[in-house]
């Protein structure tokens, strides 16, 4: 389940990360709105998962899930460059991820 929180908690990073640019420097209220309660869901979930897993691979995940999904939403919906370099990058980033969770860090 602390897992779950984590994945979660790593969409909603994305989630803040895009709406953070869509407020243009919070001078946009709705973006900024979704901007905290994205924030405090991702920190709130993360933090209730530390209490069952190591904070390494906890973050790890929660941060590779943030970057990667940023960088796919950026590249699908607000016209961010896309090459292969960047999509190899995510890649690895995704299997960094992927065997961060299954190190078996819960205790």
């Amino acid at each position: 389940m602390a897992w779950l929180l984590v994945i979660v908690a790593g969409v909603l990073e994305t989630g803040f990360a895009v709406c953070l640019k869509l407020s243009h420097g919070f001078t946009r209220l709705w973006p900024t709105i979704a901007f905290c309660v994205f924030a405090l869901g991702s920190f709130g979930l993360l933090t209730m998962s530390l209490k069952k897993l190591d904070v390494g691979p906890a973050y790890a995940v929660w941060t590779g899930i943030g970057a990667a999904g940023t960088a796919i939403y950026g590249m699908i919906f607000l016209g961010d460059l896309v090459s292969t370099l960047k999509i190899v990058s995510i890649s690895f980033v995704i299997i960094g991820v992927i065997g961060l969770q299954l190190s078996g860090s819960a205790h």
